[in-house]
């Protein structure tokens, strides 16, 4: 059973683009953590100021707050390849003049970090953006797992380098090894197919300003994406806080060396690794925002026992408990925005979140001069029940949250399918009905009034109670179905146990590829409450590909995706004459 499961869990490994992605970010975050060390160092060590290691973190910050959102709309405009080989390309340039320019004067270390920051903010809104595109949606949990641990792991080793090379060789090799890293990790992704985006003509001021109020407007109107960043607002701000105090709670509440600070420091980062491993297993198991709030609540017990810690071993022990806890909510919120987000505009809101991020750390490491007026282990106390009702908040959010009641109902319709009602065939469509679905299609929006009129002719709409089941897992069918109404969970088994894999809700589309292909079901899927669906057959499908150019991009996109993770030899099921026509547009 366990090497079924260390199967399962490393085969995304099998996906050569993951692998790349993967290999490359151990590389380049081993040297960022090089770096972030040397350069603290370095500048403590010419200025002798703690402000000057201060505004070092300022400047790391800064360009996040004030570029991130930029950032995210030109990764949805342009290649994310090349964003992510020239971004390696830049750092790499940068990085490596550090230990030339230090000499003239300290302050070009601040201006190359800030610079190599702001870069960063394109090479990371391209990374999480493309994640979802090389691994499929069953992957995605242990994929967003298996990047946590790379990057946990690799800045383990870099801090760890960072302090050998500042003790006992000189500190440039830091920056030089770093600028490799990176040179390295462009040479990685060079190899790594990337599905590349409809090009963009229009580059104007006016249209990055329309572009970056798009991905606003989608994190606004996304019930679980606004979910998501209202909580992540106060949580950025107490981890802000949390992190900045537990030197001094360590110091004067504890009586713990710098050494002792350093030990908790790494049992967090191990604790982390461990956590990101677990959820490679675990992490289909229950609902991403049930995640987050787990680890939240959990999050803030550890903080109150810290709080209380009476010697340092046990705030050892308890800050590799924290990280261990603290993995879920990393990933969790990864998967909410990969999963919830077109991937047209993944660029834009993973860069809004970047930006709460790093803007509400910056508030929480402020608030942090509070320790110099009031005792630190009572701020300690008060921001770990600030986290334990933030964390309460999450279980009652639309999108994230779900009573544990509808859990277990939603599990039992499926684990139920085989002898659920099926879906009735349904009535025809109507015109109002094909408008709705239009509104949600925007690759349809230029349809004239007829072509509405004759899709209806064409099309069912099907409506249902919960518990009705609409696709079985292994059955072909030649109909694809858009939610006008309602919601469905999908579901399949695994090392047997039922995995929830997703839920799908108003403007969701599923089973076209199967429909256009004659591939089997991969899911169980239900309707978890009443539902309304329309039901499109497979002929009038392809006819709409292939009048409708976006929808065409959109059907060859999706496909390419899934058959670049997947083992079966690509012609395999496939409607050839239908991939000519998807491939007609691009080859153009």
């Amino acid at each position: 059973m366990t090497d079924n499961v260390s199967a399962s869990m490393f085969s995304v490994f099998r996906n050569r683009s993951f692998t790349l992605l993967w290999i490359g970010q151990l590389v380049s975050s081993m040297g960022s953590a090089l770096t972030a060390l040397a350069a603290s160092i370095l500048v403590y060590r010419v200025t002798g100021s703690a402000l000057s290691v201060g505004l070092m973190l300022i400047a790391t910050s800064g360009p996040t707050v004030l570029i991130g959102l930029v950032a995210g709309v030109f990764v949805d405009r342009y290649d994310r390849k090349r964003i992510l080989l020239l971004s390696d390309l830049l750092r790499a340039v940068l990085i490596f003049l550090v230990p030339i320019l230090i000499p003239l004067n300290i302050n070009w270390l601040y201006v190359i970090v800030a610079l190599t920051s702001a870069i960063t903010q394109f090479f990371d809104s391209a990374h999480a953006s493309i994640l979802p595109e090389v691994a499929s949606d069953e992957e995605l949990s242990v994929a967003n797992a298996l990047m946590a641990i790379s990057s946990v792991g690799s800045m383990t080793v870099g801090f760890a380098a960072a302090g050998i090379i500042a003790s006992g060789f000189d500190i440039d090799w830091a920056f030089y090894l770093d600028a490799v890293s990176f040179f390295l990790s462009g040479v990685l992704i060079l190899f790594t197919r990337v599905p590349s985006l409809p090009a963009v003509e229009n580059t104007s001021l006016r249209a990055i300003g329309q572009n970056l109020k798009a991905g606003l407007n989608t994190v606004r109107t996304t019930p679980i994406l606004r979910s998501l960043f209202i909580v992540v607002a106060p949580i950025f701000l107490i981890f802000g806080l949390q992190n900045t105090l537990i030197l001094p709670f360590s110091i004067r509440e504890l009586n713990a060396t710098e050494f002792h600070f350093g030990l908790q420091q790494a049992a967090e980062t191990v604790g982390i690794a461990l956590g990101s491993l677990i959820m490679a297993r675990l992490a289909d198991r229950i609902r991403e925002g049930q995640w987050l709030a787990i680890s939240y609540l959990g999050l803030a017990i550890v903080g109150l026992l810290y709080s209380f810690s009476p010697v340092v071993s046990i705030a050892i022990v308890l800050m590799g408990f924290s990280g261990l806890i603290n993995a879920p909510s990393y990933i969790g919120r990864q998967l909410v925005i990969q999963r919830a987000t077109p991937r047209e505009m993944r660029g834009r809101v993973n860069s809004a979140f970047f930006v709460v991020r790093d803007l509400m750390f910056v508030f929480g490491m402020a608030l942090a001069g509070l320790a110099d007026v009031f005792n630190v282990r009572t701020l300690f106390i008060l921001s770990s029940f600030a986290l334990l009702f933030a964390g309460a908040v999450v279980l009652f959010l639309p999108g994230l949250g779900q009573p544990a009641a509808e859990w277990k109902r939603t599990l039992a319709l499926l684990r139920g399918a085989q002898a659920a009602p099926r879906l009735g065939l349904g009535r025809a469509a109507s015109r109002s009905e094909i408008d709705r679905f239009i509104q949600h299609m925007k690759e349809l929006e230029g349809m004239t009034s007829k072509e509405r009129d004759e899709l209806a002719a064409q099309t069912l709409v099907a409506q249902a109670p919960g518990g009705k089941i609409v696709v079985y897992r292994g059955e072909t069918s030649d109909m694809a179905y858009f939610i006008l109404k309602g919601s469905v969970a999908a579901g399949y088994i695994k090392d047997d146990d039922y995995v929830i894999a997703n839920t799908l809700r108003e403007g969701d589309f599923f089973g076209e590829i199967a429909a256009l292909t004659g591939a089997a079901r991969t899911a169980n899927i239900i309707t978890e409450e009443e539902s309304e669906f329309l039901v499109i057959p497979s002929k009038v499908l392809k006819d709409l590909a292939g009048r409708h150019e976006g929808l065409r991009q959109m059907f060859q996109t999706t496909m390419l995706e899934r058959l670049s993770v997947i083992e079966a030899p690509h012609s395999i099921g496939m409607d050839q004459a239908l991939l000519r026509e998807l491939r007609t547009n691009v080859e153009e």
